[in-house]
C-alpha cells in the first residue's frame, strides 16, 4: 500500500462513484477500479461495497478513509516540513475577484495552521483573467471559476452556483421566477475586456446587440454599478451578493458555474495538495455552518 493508492481511495470515497473520482483525479475510469481492487487484495479486506449508483464505504472502508485522510496530512506537511528545513517556502495563491474572502479570510488561517514556516502570498486578478495568475505562472494554485479555456490545468470543484441575471428593481423582468437568455434580445450587456478568455466571456455576457460599444468592465463591483446606475444587464452566481436596488433573476440557459481550486501540474508538489486539501475542508466546513 502506497500514498498513491490512498489518495486515490480518498477521492473514490468522497465521490462515491469510481467515474467522478475518475474524472476528479484526471485519469480513466478502468485504471482507478483495478487500483482499488489491488488495494483490497493488498489489505485482504473489501473497502468498497458497489452498487449500480457507485459505491459506499464497507464498515473497513470507513476506518480506512478517517485514518488514509490523517496519514495523508501529515505526509504532506512533513515533506514540507522538510523543504522548509533548507529554507523557508513560498506558496502563491491565486484569487479571482468574488474568491478573495474566502481565500484571505477562511482558507489561509487554515492553512496557515498546518504550514506555520510557510510564505502564503495571494494574488487577486480582475474578470480579465479567470485563470487567477495560472496561466501567467504568478500563482501555484488559484482559487477561480469555470468555465474557461482551462487546456493543461488540472481542477478540484468545490461548489457548482446557478447563475442569474442581475437587474434594477424596476427592471420589467421583475416577479418572473426565471428567463431564458436566448428570450432576452435588445438587453444592454456589461462587457468584459477584449482580450478576456473567449470561453470565460461567452459565458458571462448576454446575446450581442449588434452596433453595441460598451466600455468594458475589470471588476465585479465595476459590473453592478453598470446595472444599477445605467440600466446595463449582468450575469452572477445566484449566491453573489448584491448592494440595494438591485436584484437576482435565475437564468435557465446557462449552466452552473462551478468554483474551483485550480493548478498547473498534473502531480502537483506537497504545498499544493496541501492546500487544495485543506482548501476544500474549510468550504465545506464554511458550507456546513451555513446551512
Amino acid at each position: 500500500m502506497d500514498l498513491r493508492a490512498l489518495r486515490y481511495f480518498v477521492a473514490v470515497a468522497e465521490e462515491r462513484n469510481i467515474g467522478r473520482a475518475a474524472d476528479r483525479l484526471r485519469m480513466t475510469q478502468p485504471p482507478l477500479s483495478r487500483a482499488m481492487h489491488r488495494l483490497e487484495a493488498d489489505l485482504g479486506a473489501t473497502l468498497l461495497d458497489r452498487t449500480a449508483g457507485g459505491v459506499e464505504l464497507t464498515r473497513v472502508g470507513r476506518i480506512l478513509y478517517d485514518d488514509a485522510l490523517a496519514l495523508l496530512e501529515y505526509a504532506d506537511r512533513l515533506e514540507a516540513r522538510v523543504r522548509s528545513a533548507a529554507g523557508r517556502t513560498t506558496l502563491t495563491v491565486g484569487s479571482l475577484a468574488d474568491t478573495a474572502e474566502l481565500v484571505g479570510g477562511r482558507i489561509v488561517p487554515a492553512f496557515r495552521e498546518h504550514h506555520p514556516n510557510v510564505s502564503v502570498h495571494v494574488h487577486e486578478t480582475d474578470l480579465g483573467d479567470p485563470s487567477a495568475g495560472l496561466r501567467a505562472g504568478l500563482v501555484d494554485v488559484a482559487l477561480t471559476r469555470l468555465p474557461f479555456e482551462d487546456t493543461g490545468l488540472h481542477s478540484h470543484v468545490l461548489h457548482a452556483e446557478p447563475v442569474g441575471l442581475v437587474a434594477r428593481e424596476d427592471d420589467p423582468l421583475l416577479g418572473q421566477t426565471s428567463v431564458r437568455l436566448a428570450d432576452l434580445p435588445g438587453r444592454r450587456w456589461v462587457q468584459l475586456p477584449p482580450d478576456t478568455d473567449r470561453v470565460w466571456s461567452a459565458y458571462w455576457t448576454g446575446p450581442a446587440t449588434p452596433g453595441a460599444q460598451e466600455a468594458p468592465v475589470r471588476t465585479i463591483q465595476e459590473a453592478l454599478q453598470a446595472v444599477l446606475w445605467n440600466g446595463m444587464s449582468a450575469l452572477a452566481p445566484l449566491d453573489q451578493l448584491l448592494p440595494a436596488g438591485l436584484v437576482t433573476i435565475p437564468v435557465t440557459d446557462r449552466p452552473p458555474s462551478r468554483l474551483v481550486l485550480a493548478w498547473p501540474e498534473a502531480d502537483p508538489p506537497p504545498l499544493v495538495r496541501s492546500f487544495v486539501r485543506i482548501a476544500a475542508a474549510t468550504f465545506h466546513r464554511k458550507d456546513t455552518h451555513s446551512t
